[in-house]
């Protein structure tokens, strides 16, 4: 009848209606990500707004690749005649490897693709290398630049230079369009973390005889 009441609705519907705060905050993180995100990246392509600063933008993208990192580190370990230097250069290879596979297990698990005004014509990749969350150059850049800061006496300019290089790398991503800004955001924290994981887990002669009778 005209007059009757109307029936209640479903409380999944009522749910549906009303959603969450904490929904409409991360929808609104998202956009407000998205937007940040394509605004910053004046070097995603030759045509962009600092399209010539590009190859610049991505030298620095090597610089903060695994690869080179990787493979420095190991030639350092065989050549070094010092115990105290294939401690620290063995530490930097666990910590390089670790993150390595922390950020792909992350990438594969949280599948965000890389934003769409990105070129895909990054310095050598990987399958995982499709996803963008997280920056795995953020990552390396902030548990090198801890690692280094830890372990090698540097006179305080190279100690700035070493963390500017380690922003870069971060600003870089956003600007090359790789990433979006939280995906530098976390691999920034996610790799200034990591570090603390490494020092808890320090190998040395007496803690890893076995490593060490390798060298």
């Amino acid at each position: 009848p005209g007059g009757a009441a109307a029936a209640p609705l479903p409380e999944e519907d009522c749910m549906k209606l009303n959603p969450s705060f904490l929904g409409i905050a991360l929808r609104s993180l998202l956009a407000i990500d998205l937007w940040a995100s394509k605004r910053l990246g004046v070097c995603a392509g030759e045509g962009s707004a600092w399209g010539s600063a590009r190859p610049l933008m991505k030298v620095i993208e090597v610089s903060g690749h695994g690869i080179p990192w990787l493979l420095g580190t190991f030639y350092g370990l065989c050549q070094s005649g010092s115990s105290a230097a294939r401690e620290v250069l063995l530490n930097l290879l666990f910590a390089l490897l670790l993150d390595l596979v922390l950020v792909a297990v992350v990438k594969g698990l949280v599948k965000r693709r890389r934003p769409t005004h990105n070129k895909m014509d990054m310095f050598v990749t990987i399958s995982v290398d499709k996803y963008s969350f997280p920056s795995g150059h953020a990552t390396r850049a902030a548990l090198v630049c801890r690692f280094i800061l830890h372990h090698l006496v540097l006179a305080v300019p190279l100690r700035v230079l070493v963390v500017l290089w380690a922003l870069i790398v971060g600003v870089s991503r956003v600007m090359l369009g790789r990433h979006n800004v939280t995906d530098v955001l976390f691999g920034l924290v996610l790799g200034y973390v990591l570090y603390s994981v490494v020092e808890y887990c320090w190998l040395s002669p007496l803690s890893a005889p076995a490593l060490f009778a390798l060298w």
